[in-house]
């Protein structure tokens, strides 16, 4: 109490007092109706004190009131602040709340598709903008004092990562940097780069989440806890997670052999009462339906629900599924209400589209408090899902991992269907940290005492598996980053290429790689250390023993390598004498079980090389077909053959000749014996050894002989440590040559790339040429390809929905792997130019093979994907929603998000195309104009 203080003390209390209060931190503090955490003070105190920030922290902790700090010191500054986020959703969610605390007039947008207030001091935006504004030197940057990169564990997102790390490493030195990232296992790694590369940055972990999480499984009708609570065992003081042991038995039950009543084996049979107790307990282990499980949650009170199905058509099965079940989460009055948001909402769509976009059904599902939230949603749909969740008028929803990526979504309860999701190329398990990432959002901050994550029982579950996903919260940053055409173009306009190969080297890739080199170094070092032991027991008196050494491993190699070339050889020379068998030939097979006297019956040629082809193995060679003297009909092979088999005698085979006949075997088993019986083959001597005849093996030889070493009495102790020292050395090789391989590979595939644009004359030395400014201005994974599509003029003389067509397959990828199926394309003008991409393609393809580029993962120009050429063309024509949707064959948000893609790069094209006597610019405004109406105009979110 300030009572108890002597004066001294009041006065310095007093002081820290009004030094706490003068700080913009307190200021803040006062915005928020709850008090900051330790871990979100400590972070705003380092901001405060200039320096940069990695806050890493897991779902729903808070981590975004870091962010805003940085937003509140930029304006009490008079400085910018760029917040930056992964997803346009974010952006747009992300700005609506800065508008709600700062207004209008001081927050902009800017998404690629939405420009609004883009001068103003506090700018929402996604990555890839700002890494465009970097590149273009845009005014826009001027004042910037703060960046804040929302996300930023989106850098080892295989497609987009490279984004956020070729902003962090251009950004002026003067911009602080503000880094908020999911709970990461390798945090202080990624600090010590951004350290490197940004100057003093602050690290700041937090593993608590503000809102318990509980975990669960749902068996049955029971909702059983993952984990015992915590133990000592026995006053140890070591507090641990016991798996359930219910859950444990369980498993082991269904694991358990099924009890057979005709199995008799054992000798004795199980007791009725014993099935009985068996029936009763596996009952309680099935799987239950979608609408018993909602049920199930809210009569547990453990509503409202995400539940993660990792599949579109398995979410809006869901839905159906409860509907038909009768499931009604709503009562009258938020029926009412939803009814008139969605409504509200939804004015702009045209009515004639609403059938189309399967409204009426949405409808009874959200006025029921139920819903899907997928990709493939239009976009408006999808934003009234997470307002009425958000409002607690939606209690269940069924939604694909998308949902997971940062949207502001959180539900009491999470639940899994399965531990497994299909990963583009094979069904495979979740791991710790998708498993993190998806039951993160259970737990509503200031609502809920605590959150639950549930697992659906399913067929062979082990909770002891369960157990690891969710007793490990955190999972490693891996980098993704990797350099492209566009990139190099960029950073050798502004930085010149050596000063450019130096930057590159400065990403967190090559960060990680130099780490892990540095274990391998270490081991190279005790190596070298040996070798010198090695190299000591090995010296001779006499002379230079590893000289010597070398000379006899060379002998060794010699007649290895011609030993190699004859038994190749006799191979070749076997398989060539039994392709010349014919039927009727008698052999003698030399080998094998089966070695004797033989009447070949099918020589087992491939069609066209003899009347007869079955059992021929291209890679095996013949297989003739023989009755051998013991009267067997076997199938040979050519190990049966290790040397050339000539005919001994000819038969002539009965037409008669049943080969499965006993009788039939019998008869001519006993004429190849009374024809050839008497006949001895000549002993196979072989090859005389070509090792007699090698004059290198004769010069080694006589080196050997001469060399000084080999008259020491003690040559072969000598011998064996030579040996050694030359294993270990050819093992320390490849250790080097695995160093070689981590160090400077950025630069490297940057060095590449440079050539092959040098090759393409985009650049001359540092300078960047007029094709070389054009590429800079296209951004995109086909960005050279669309740069040689306008240096050839490809587009020249197309219209808008011919154009639309053609640039739709520089953005678009196929969901499904192909079937086979060539997709429908325009025909006329559009289908000549598209052949014509393919075609540059495929030039670009056999360049970067010559110049290495491709082996890099990841880098270069991938097939232009010609799938959704006809969806744009026929949009971009006027038809309608209805026509397009159906002939597309694809869901609505997806044919919204292609045309968005498709709008933002023609408008790249406006940009970069000629404009001396070009249509191209011209034909790209107009196509944008024509994609952009309709479902895609009154879509804010692509």
């Amino acid at each position: 109490m300030t009572d108890d203080l002597t004066p001294a003390e009041a006065y310095a209390a007093a002081r820290r007092r009004a030094a706490d209060e003068a700080t913009a931190l307190h200021a803040f503090r006062a915005l928020y109706d709850f008090e900051l955490d330790p871990f979100q003070i400590e972070a705003c105190h380092a901001l405060e004190a200039g320096k940069g920030v990695l806050v890493a922290a897991p779902t729903g902790s808070g981590k975004t009131i870091v962010g805003e700090f940085a937003v509140h010191l930029a304006l009490a500054q008079k400085r910018k602040c760029f917040y930056t986020t992964p997803i346009k959703a974010l952006s747009n969610q992300k700005y609506a709340d800065l508008v709600k605390r700062y207004g209008a007039g001081k927050v902009g947008l800017l998404t690629g598709d939405n420009s609004v207030n883009s001068d103003a001091p506090v700018v929402v935006m996604t990555t890839e903008v700002l890494r465009n504004m970097l590149y273009a030197g845009s005014q826009t940057l001027r004042g910037l004092g703060y960046v804040v990169m929302d996300e930023v564990h989106y850098l080892s997102d295989r497609f987009r990562g490279a984004v956020w790390e070729e902003v962090i490493i251009h950004l002026p030195e003067s911009v602080t940097l503000v880094s908020l990232s999911a709970t990461v296992s390798n945090a202080e790694e990624f600090g010590d780069w951004l350290d490197t590369v940004r100057g003093d940055t602050e690290v700041i972990v937090s593993e608590s989440r503000p809102v318990p999480l509980w975990q669960h499984v749902l068996a049955g009708r029971r909702i059983y806890d993952l984990f015992e609570e915590e133990t000592d065992h026995g006053g140890r003081g070591v507090a641990r997670r016991e798996v359930n042991p219910d859950l444990v038995r369980l498993a082991r039950m269904e694991n358990s052999r099924t009890y057979n009543p005709r199995d008799r084996r054992r000798g004795k049979m199980v007791r009725e009462a014993d099935r009985e107790r068996e029936r009763r307990q596996r009952s309680r282990m099935w799987t239950p339906g979608r609408p018993e499980v909602i049920d199930r949650l809210d009569a547990e009170g453990l509503l409202p629900a995400i539940t993660f199905i990792f599949s579109r058509a398995g979410c809006e099965a869901a839905v159906q599924q409860c509907l038909y079940a009768g499931l009604r989460l709503n009562d009258d009055e938020a029926r009412l209400r939803v009814r008139e948001i969605v409504e509200e909402r939804t004015a702009s769509i045209p009515t004639e589209d609403l059938n189309v976009l399967g409204y009426y059904e949405w409808l009874e599902g959200l006025e029921r408090g139920i819903a899907a939230h997928h990709a493939g949603m239009l976009p408006t749909f999808k934003e009234v899902v997470e307002e009425l969740f958000v409002q607690g008028l939606v209690k269940a929803v069924f939604a694909t991992e998308t949902l997971a990526l940062g949207i502001n979504m959180p539900a009491r309860s999470v639940v899994l269907e399965k531990l497994v999701k299909w990963n583009g190329e094979q069904h495979a398990d979740i791991t710790p940290g998708e498993y993190t990432q998806l039951t993160g959002r259970a737990g509503r901050r200031g609502i809920d005492v605590e959150g639950h994550a549930v697992v659906l029982w399913q067929r062979g579950m082990d909770p002891g598996h369960l157990a690891g996903l969710a007793g490990t919260r955190t999972y490693p940053l891996r980098s993704s980053f990797k350099p492209s055409y566009n990139m190099a173009v960029n950073l050798v306009d502004q930085f010149g290429r050596h000063r450019s190969r130096e930057l590159l080297e400065t990403s967190f890739a090559q960060f990680q790689a130099d780490r892990s080199v540095v274990g391998i170094s270490r081991q190279v070092q005790r190596n070298e250390e040996g070798l010198t032991g090695y190299r000591e027991g090995m010296t001779c008196h006499l002379g230079d023993f590893e000289e010597y050494a070398q000379l006899r491993r060379d002998l060794k190699d010699r007649e290895t390598e011609l030993a190699k070339q004859g038994a190749a050889q006799r191979r070749a020379a076997a398989a060539t004498a039994l392709e010349r068998l014919k039927p009727g030939d008698v052999i003698h097979v030399p080998t094998g079980k089966f070695a004797g006297l033989a009447l070949v019956l099918d020589p087992g040629l491939p069609a066209g090389r003899s009347n007869g082809h079955r059992g021929f193995d291209q890679h095996d060679g013949p297989r003739p077909l023989v009755l051998t003297a013991e009267r067997q009909v076997k199938r040979l092979a050519s190990i049966d053959f290790p040397v050339p088999v000539e005919p001994l005698e000819r038969m002539r085979i009965p037409r008669s000749f049943n080969p499965r006949s006993p009788q039939s075997r019998r008869d001519l088993a006993s004429a190849l014996r009374t024809k050839a019986g008497h006949i001895v083959p000549e002993r196979h001597r072989g090859d005389r050894s070509a090792a007699v005849d090698d004059r290198e093996i004769a010069r080694l030889r006589k080196a050997i002989r001469a060399h000084p070493c080999h008259g020491c009495d003690e040559r072969e102790d000598h011998a064996r440590w030579a040996e050694r020292y030359h294993r270990l050395k050819r093992d320390t090789r490849q250790l080097e040559r695995r160093i070689e391989g981590r160090t400077n590979t950025i630069a490297r595939t940057f060095d590449r790339i440079v050539a092959l644009l040098t090759e393409l004359d985009y650049l001359r030395g540092d300078e960047v040429t007029e094709h070389g400014k054009r590429l800079a201005r296209l951004y995109g994974e086909l960005d050279l390809l669309a740069s040689e599509c306008l240096r050839e003029r490809v587009w020249e003389g197309l219209g808008p929905a011919e154009l639309a067509a053609c640039v739709s397959a520089l953005v678009y990828e196929a969901r499904q792997t192909d079937d086979g199926v060539a997709p429908k394309v325009p025909t006329g003008k559009a289908k000549a130019a598209l052949g014509e991409m393919v075609r540059i393609w495929g030039r670009l393809d056999a360049l970067e093979e010559e110049f290495r580029v491709r082996q890099a993962e990841g880098v270069g120009q991938r097939e232009p994907d010609l799938g959704f050429a006809w969806a744009a063309h026929q949009w971009a024509s006027g038809r309608g929603l209805d026509e397009v949707l159906r002939e597309a064959d694809m869901p609505a948000g997806d044919f919204v998000r292609w045309c968005k893609q498709v709008i933002d790069v023609l408008g790249q094209i406006a940009a970069a195309a000629p404009h001396e006597d070009s249509t191209v610019a011209r034909s790209a405004r107009k196509a944008v104009d024509g994609l952009l109406r309709g479902v895609v105009a009154y879509s804010s979110v692509g």
